[in-house]
């Protein structure tokens, strides 16, 4: 797996398609390595004449875990945000931002289209407010705002978010069971749910990478983000905006935020479509992110 110095990190990265296509850049959600963007649905970007690249955040994956920073725990963070208090996190979305824009001086890229989901809606947010010269284009998947107004997700969602899996160390079924029920409770109602595929994706990662700690600095990160909204309405690159009508972990009125927030985006809402990217949608969102890129050619 190549690996590059962005931004003080080691990011582990990979890519599809030409060297001297246009470049998209693929950004993963919170806790979720790059291999969540299966390796189909980057071929077939790539096959309507992109280079697709995908990288493992910082705190997770292969690139670089930031062992000595102190885990963030969820209750304590609640509890202070509550009391309005500052807090000294390891890391903020900017950083990560930061990350990726770094990943693309690495790899002698000097504008890319960037497409993020959940998390990494955020992440790719960010960077086309606060990067706009190294942004072609963007999509936002199943993301929102920050809009304190908005509707939370919903308390099955949450509790499936947060619940404490089993050490796979110790316990390896029990852990796999884990991530399947979590799957389960924010897939999309609306497309099959593959039990065996999605067991198959967290052993994958499982034995890919296991940085437990990461995910609650991740989190950490992505809930005291803030309001983006003022940031996002001086985002100048064609913009799309994805939401599944049925996400209870984001609800889709965080799409329709976001879209309402960057002038002249494009909203997809798709009916039946939860908090995931089902293998009936790839082709669908292939075709809307080319679109959408080609947007920014015109």
């Amino acid at each position: 797996m190549p690996t590059v110095r962005a931004n003080g990190m080691t990011i582990a990265f990979d890519a599809f398609g030409s060297e001297d296509a246009e470049p998209i850049l693929l950004v993963s959600g919170l806790g979720v390595q790059m291999i969540r963007w299966a390796s189909p649905f980057c071929e077939r970007l790539a096959a309507l004449g992109y280079r697709v690249i995908r990288f493992d955040n910082r705190d997770v994956g292969l690139s670089t875990h930031l062992d000595d920073a102190p885990v963030i725990e969820m209750a304590a963070l609640a509890q202070a945000l509550a009391r309005g208090e500052r807090l000294n996190l390891p890391y903020t979305l900017k950083d990560m931002a930061a990350d990726a824009v770094g990943l693309l001086d690495a790899l002698g890229i000097e504008r890319a289209h960037i497409v993020g989901r959940s998390m990494g809606g955020m992440i790719a947010q960010v960077i086309a407010a606060e990067h706009p010269r190294r942004t072609l284009s963007m999509a936002s998947i199943m993301s929102s705002t920050g809009n304190p107004e908005l509707p939370p997700p919903s308390p099955e969602a949450m509790s499936a978010l947060t619940r404490r899996a089993p050490d796979p160390a110790r316990d390896e079924p029990g852990y796999l069971d884990h991530c399947v029920a979590t799957a389960r409770v924010i897939a999309s109602p609306g497309f099959g749910f593959d039990e065996h595929a999605y067991r198959a994706q967290a052993l994958a990662e499982l034995k890919r990478a296991y940085n437990p700690a990461g995910f609650s600095r991740q989190i950490a990160a992505m809930i005291t983000a803030g309001d983006r909204r003022a940031r996002l309405n001086t985002i100048i690159a064609p913009t799309l905006v994805a939401h599944g009508a049925d996400d209870t972990l984001i609800p889709v009125a965080g799409g329709r935020d976001t879209a309402a927030s960057i002038k002249d985006a494009k909203l997809m809402v798709i009916e039946g479509m939860g908090h995931d990217l089902p293998i009936e949608l790839h082709e669908t969102f292939a075709l809307a992110i080319a679109a959408n890129a080609r947007r920014a050619a015109a």
